[in-house]
């Protein structure tokens, strides 16, 4: 049973939040996330970049995501699955790599804003639904320490600790390890992206005893051609890693307006 105290705190703590929430809407007015356009709510899109967005919705690839035009079964799988099979089991992504998603991105990995994980967190949740479960872990795709230093953070371990809070599974961070700093893949073909990750990462020295027998969700920002969370599984496969999944914000998908 509740103390006095405890009522009188319990009921007092919500106004306080809210008005705690209108002094800081006065002081620093909500903006889109994507546009800085102002916006009715604090971590929220504007209307028209909101419309922009393209959810990744089936009908897709079982394997790796893609969206289809049309239902072609549910064991049919992309031309690009049957031509180069990935490593890992599944891959789910919230949105198409467009405009929008692009200033998403790049606000939360170049921009100092690590608080836009969980916009799209929440997106991720829904997307890899079929990815969840006690028996997952969730990894983050590492950054070489040089380069998390610059930036102050790993933005995939901030999308995987926002998920987390969503899904209620845990977050291993220290799983992956990124040996070798790499070139920036942007800009780069897929045979270049391919060769510049190709033994830049290793599993834990630990990896199977802090696995457990789970299975792994690498959480990773953006795929583009698939070369990272390749090799990234890869290397969790050498160290024991039986079941890989993979889950992103968005990914890039040919044939569609960026």
């Amino acid at each position: 049973m509740e103390t006095g105290a405890g009522l009188v705190k319990t009921g007092i703590a919500g106004p306080l939040r809210r008005l705690g929430g209108m002094v800081l809407d006065q002081l620093y007015p909500p903006v889109c996330l994507a546009c800085d356009r102002p916006v009715a709510t604090a971590d929220a899109l504007c209307a028209e970049c909101f419309r922009a967005l393209r959810p990744i919705t089936a009908p897709l690839c079982p394997v790796l995501g893609l969206p289809f035009e049309v239902s072609l079964g549910p064991e049919a799988r992309s031309a690009e699955a049957i031509a180069d099979p990935p490593p890992f089991d599944r891959a789910r992504s919230a949105v198409v790599y467009n405009e929008v998603a692009r200033a998403l991105v790049g606000k939360l990995k170049y921009g100092d804003r690590p608080e836009l994980a969980r916009f799209c967190a929440r997106l991720m949740a829904r997307a890899g639904h079929e990815l969840w479960g006690p028996d997952a872990v969730l990894v983050p795709v590492p950054l070489h320490r040089t380069r998390q230093f610059s930036r102050r953070y790993n933005q995939s371990t901030e999308l995987a600790r926002a998920l987390s809070k969503l899904t209620g599974i845990p977050v291993d961070p220290l799983l992956a390890i990124r040996r070798k700093r790499t070139r920036q893949q942007v800009g780069l073909s897929g045979d270049a992206r391919h060769r510049n990750v190709a033994g830049a990462f290793a599993p834990h020295p630990d990896a199977l005893a802090r696995l457990r027998g789970r299975r792994v969700v690498l959480v990773d920002d953006v795929i583009t051609t698939g070369s990272t969370v390749k090799a990234v599984t890869r290397a969790l496969k050498s160290g024991g890693a039986d079941r890989i999944d993979v889950v992103s914000f968005a990914r890039v998908v040919t044939g569609t307006d960026a």
